[in-house]
């Protein structure tokens, strides 16, 4: 049963940060600086608990897959955050949620295993979800309508294809520490090529250290019960768990920011849920 609440943690740790990203966008902070911050917090605390330990091993393969995931994720939460820009934080975490459909096909394509009737239906009412709900602003507003759907559809990609290679690691029963150190450290050195002119004004970043910082244990908590419920747990219960992380930004971006939805928009979201439960089945 512990899987179980390893997979309800990770949802909540998931869908906190997401609501973090969210008021970091209203607030206008650096979307790269609190991801950097985030990712360097997290690698630090990893790689100390993995020293004391005494896990710490280096294989070039789970490296560079820790690594690309690091990378994956890191552009997926910074589209995500420009997203979060242009449109409601509800409808676009329940959009970004559908990368599930990726994941559901890829590995299907990936890995020796058929995709059942239920997840066709799931898939089919994913798509007819993602017609329903889309957000439309006034006609003034048509080119950050588009500049929405582009990023949301890039961290759709990004955060889909994590997934993917998530399952990828299991398959092949990778070290979870070396995973996530590798994860947290290729990602930190990336955002620090992303972020080098910021260096120079690291003093006017305070309130992004502060929101990197709470992310990073946040997201160090939930992947590594992310980890831990895909090892121990059935995959067909844990993914749709997770994605649920989606109904804590839903109530966050009700009770904080005030968001108010459309019939057809609540209709869409449901119908979301119920895909996404249903391509894990």
């Amino acid at each position: 049963m512990l899987w179980f609440i390893s997979a309800l943690g990770t949802a909540v740790c998931f869908g906190v940060n997401n609501t973090l990203f969210k008021w970091g966008a209203l607030q206008h902070l650096s979307k790269v600086c609190i991801q950097l911050f985030f990712y360097w917090i997290s690698f630090f605390i990893l790689l100390l608990f993995t020293l004391i330990k005494g896990s710490l091993e280096f294989h070039i393969l789970p490296i560079l897959t820790g690594a690309l995931i690091g990378i994956l994720n890191a552009n997926g939460n910074i589209q995500m955050s420009k997203a979060f820009e242009k449109g409601p934080a509800s409808i676009t975490s329940t959009i970004i949620a559908m990368n599930t459909v990726i994941v559901v096909i890829a590995t299907s394509l990936l890995f020796p295993q058929s995709i059942p009737l239920t997840n066709w239906i799931g898939i089919v009412i994913i798509i007819l979800a993602a017609c329903i709900i889309q957000y439309q602003p006034n006609k003034t507003a048509h080119i950050e309508y588009k500049l929405w759907i582009l990023s949301c559809c890039l961290a759709l990609l990004s955060i889909g294809t994590v997934g993917v290679i998530m399952k990828f690691s299991t398959y092949q029963h990778f070290s979870m520490g070396e995973m996530l150190v590798s994860m947290y450290g290729g990602g930190a050195v990336y955002l620090s090529l992303l972020a080098r002119k910021e260096f120079k004004k690291l003093t006017a970043h305070k309130i992004e250290i502060k929101i990197g910082i709470l992310v990073g244990i946040l997201s160090t908590i939930g992947y590594s019960c992310y980890l831990f419920a895909l090892k121990e747990g059935p995959s067909s219960v844990v993914y749709p768990i997770i994605s649920l992380n989606c109904i804590v930004v839903l109530i966050g971006s009700l009770i904080i920011f005030k968001e108010r939805l459309k019939k057809y928009q609540l209709i869409g979201i449901i119908l979301t849920l119920c895909g996404i439960v249903l391509t894990k089945i």
